[in-house]
């Protein structure tokens, strides 16, 4: 057997280990890392933009469109609401669903009875998708609601709401008051449409069409069923 010798440690740099090719692949993985994450944020997001595009540039049925579009679209400000209660709610937390919002005084005459009954009427016609839609009534006084009027608001965000703080977010088409309208807020919280003063049926049935198109405009960004 061939005698074993020690050998004494070669620290020669030509001996050390390399750690340039260790650090490539670290730096390679990194790249590669950040547009993974990169590609997954705008897959999440795309539908949201899209929705957008096919909506509001695209819009292949545009010259159906019933109701006004707003433009540039108006956030719901951070105002202080109260409920019937008073307990007092932020305007802004009303984000997350469309909203389908009825203006008037708590005497409700003629005309906020009419628009009370069409919007009920157009979120039930809405079938299974009723429950993405919001039925909302803000109310621009101190006064008492009726009690007749309270069964019909079951379901519906009842709140009161300072009429001028109201009026420099929503507006009401020229010659018209603020009540004489419907108005429809998207998810995000914009007022982004608004319906013709004085609905009857067969115009309702029309804003009901409306609603169909921009709710499968944007079935991906909104949040179904929550209980006002």
């Amino acid at each position: 057997m061939a005698e074993r010798r020690d050998q004494p440690l070669d620290l020669t740099d030509h001996s050390l280990p390399r750690v340039e090719g260790a650090v490539v692949p670290d730096a390679r993985r990194t790249v590669v890392g950040r547009w993974k994450m990169i590609v997954v944020m705008l897959i999440c997001a795309a539908p949201v933009v899209a929705s957008y595009v096919t909506y509001y540039l695209i819009r292949p049925e545009a010259r159906r469109v019933f109701g006004e579009l707003v433009d540039p679209q108006r956030p719901l400000p951070e105002l202080q609401a109260s409920t019937l209660d008073g307990a007092p709610v932020n305007l802004r937390s009303l984000k997350g669903q469309w909203l389908l919002v009825n203006v008037g005084a708590a005497d409700c005459n003629a005309l906020c009875q009419q628009n009370l009954y069409l919007q009920r009427q157009i979120r039930e016609s809405l079938g299974r998708e009723k429950d993405r839609v919001d039925r909302v009534w803000l109310i621009n006084d101190q006064a008492a609601v009726a009690p007749a009027l309270l069964p019909a608001l079951k379901d519906a965000t009842v709140l009161r709401v300072d009429p001028a703080a109201l009026a420099r977010w929503l507006a009401p088409a020229p010659g018209h008051l603020l009540g004489d309208h419907l108005y429809v807020v998207d998810p995000l919280g914009n007022w982004m449409m608004r319906f013709p003063a004085a609905l009857d049926s067969a115009a309702a049935a029309r804003a009901k069409r409306d609603l169909d198109r921009v709710l499968r405009a944007s079935a991906s960004w909104d949040t179904a069923g929550r209980t006002p």
